[in-house]
């Protein structure tokens, strides 16, 4: 019987960490998504639902600027008018051993791609965007 209660113990340690794990791995997958969608419209609005209270973008080799999160909105609808998108695919994306997410993907306009890194961080129970970085193919 002793045997049979450190198991259930165990058990349910085990149950409770799978879950809290699904959980993390789904918002990170659903705040990679909104990311990927919102890259893909060229939706500025949509993706500065994404950022943290300062961002960094670096934009085709310019030092990297740090934005409040309404000034990097702004920053973005500039770029995405200048090169409105065709495509942005996610080639590779992972996690720190910080925690950080991360992705590397294109993002393809009428002009020409970009290879785009995109670093988020985790705040509360979601994950913010910290940094991108923008590097003309």
């Amino acid at each position: 019987m002793k045997n049979f209660k450190h198991f259930a113990v165990a058990f349910s340690m085990l149950l409770v960490a799978v879950l809290l794990t699904a959980g993390q791995a789904m918002a990170q997958g659903d705040a990679m998504n909104s990311v990927k969608q919102a890259m893909k419209a060229g939706s500025a609005k949509d993706l500065s639902r994404s950022f943290g209270n300062m961002v960094e973008i670096t934009l085709d080799g310019s030092e990297a600027t740090s934005y409040s999160s309404t000034q990097a909105e702004f920053v973005m609808k500039n770029f995405f008018s200048k090169n409105a998108p065709v495509d942005f695919s996610v080639n590779h994306n992972g996690t720190s051993d910080k925690g950080q997410l991360y992705a590397i993907g294109t993002y393809t306009s009428k002009g020409g791609s970009y290879t785009v890194l995109i670093r988020m961080k985790s705040s509360g129970d979601k994950y913010l965007i910290h940094s991108m970085n923008f590097i003309k193919d």
